[in-house]
C-alpha cells in the first residue's frame, strides 16, 4: 500500500529535480547572454576605433541584419561609414537611428555631421534646428559654427565656436576652424592668434602650422613662427609661404622662399623645384 506514496514522492522528487535544473539552466542562459553583450560590446568599440573602417562597416551590418531593432548597433554602423567615408550612406543610416524610439538628441547631431560631409548644408541646418536649445554639447555647438559661417554669418559663427571651445578639452580642430573662418573675411590677426591657440593645445597640428603661416603671409610677415616643427615641415611651411608671397605680387620673397624650401627639404621636393622654374620662365618671357 506504501509503494504508491514512494512513487508520488518519487516523481514529485523528480519533477522539483527538473524544475530546479530547468531554472539553473535559464540562469546559465541568462549569464551566458549578458557575458556575450559585453564581449559585443567590448568588440563594437573595437570596430569603431582600431578595426579597418570597411571591416567595421560590414562587421555592424551583418550584425544590424541579425538585430534589426538594436540602437547601438545602428550607430556603429553609422559611424563606421563615416570613417570608411561614406557619407551619403551614413546620413541614411543616422536617420533611421533618429526614427528610431531610443534616439536621443544627439543622434539627430551626427545626422547633421554627415549632411555637412555630404555637402548637404540645408539639410543639416534644418536638422540642427529641430534639436532643443537645452540639448548642449561640443558636437552641436561645432557644427552651428560651420553651418553660420557657410551663411557668413560671423557674429552667430564667433559665438558658436566660442562656446564649442569651453566644452571641450580637445579645441585644436575647432580653434583651427575658426581661425579659417576669421582669415576669410579677412581678419588675419584674429586669425593668426587663434592658430596659435590651437597649437598650444596640439603642437602636432599641422593644418593650424599652415593656416597660420599663410595668415602671417597675408600681413606680409615672411618669417617662420616658433612654432614646432619637422625638417620636412619647415620646408612645406617654407614653400606654402612663398606661394602666398607670390600671389600677392612679392615675387622676389616668393622666390627666396621657394630656394630655402628646396634647400630644407630632406628630399627632393618636386613641387617646389616645379614652381621655381616656373617662376623663372616666366621671368625670362
Amino acid at each position: 500500500m506504501r509503494h504508491p506514496v514512494s512513487l508520488m514522492l518519487c516523481l514529485g522528487g523528480a519533477v522539483i529535480l527538473s524544475a530546479c535544473q530547468n531554472s539553473s539552466d535559464a540562469q546559465v542562459q541568462r549569464a551566458l547572454k549578458d557575458v556575450n553583450v559585453i564581449d559585443e560590446s567590448n568588440l563594437n568599440d573595437v570596430m569603431l576605433s582600431v578595426a579597418d573602417p570597411n571591416e567595421a562597416v560590414e562587421y555592424f551590418t551583418r550584425t544590424l541584419q541579425q538585430n534589426p531593432d538594436r540602437i547601438d548597433v545602428m550607430r556603429g554602423l553609422a559611424r563606421s561609414l563615416i570613417r570608411a567615408q561614406k557619407t551619403t550612406e551614413s546620413a541614411q543610416v543616422w536617420r533611421n537611428v533618429v526614427a528610431h524610439p531610443e534616439s536621443t538628441p544627439e543622434d539627430r547631431v551626427m545626422l547633421a555631421d554627415a549632411l555637412i560631409r555630404s555637402n548637404l548644408w540645408g539639410e543639416a541646418k534644418a536638422e540642427l534646428n529641430q534639436i532643443p536649445p537645452t540639448h548642449e554639447s561640443f558636437d552641436r555647438y561645432r557644427l552651428e559654427a560651420m553651418v553660420a559661417d557657410s551663411d557668413k554669418n560671423w557674429k552667430k559663427a564667433d559665438s558658436f565656436y566660442e562656446t564649442a571651445v569651453g566644452l571641450t578639452t580637445t579645441p585644436a580642430s575647432t580653434l583651427n576652424n575658426w581661425g579659417f573662418s576669421k582669415l576669410t573675411r579677412g581678419d588675419k590677426q584674429g586669425a593668426e592668434k587663434l592658430f596659435i591657440e590651437a597649437l598650444t593645445y596640439d603642437p602636432q597640428l599641422f593644418t593650424a602650422k599652415n593656416n597660420l603661416v599663410l595668415a602671417r603671409a597675408a600681413q606680409r610677415k615672411y618669417d617662420l613662427p616658433v612654432v614646432k616643427m619637422t625638417q620636412t615641415e619647415r620646408a612645406e611651411l617654407l614653400y606654402s609661404m612663398a606661394l602666398a608671397a607670390i600671389k600677392q605680387g612679392d615675387v622676389t620673397v616668393g622666390k627666396g622662399l621657394l630656394n630655402q624650401a628646396i634647400e630644407t627639404h630632406p628630399k627632393y621636393f618636386e613641387a617646389a623645384v616645379r614652381s621655381l622654374e616656373a617662376l623663372d620662365a616666366n621671368v625670362k618671357t
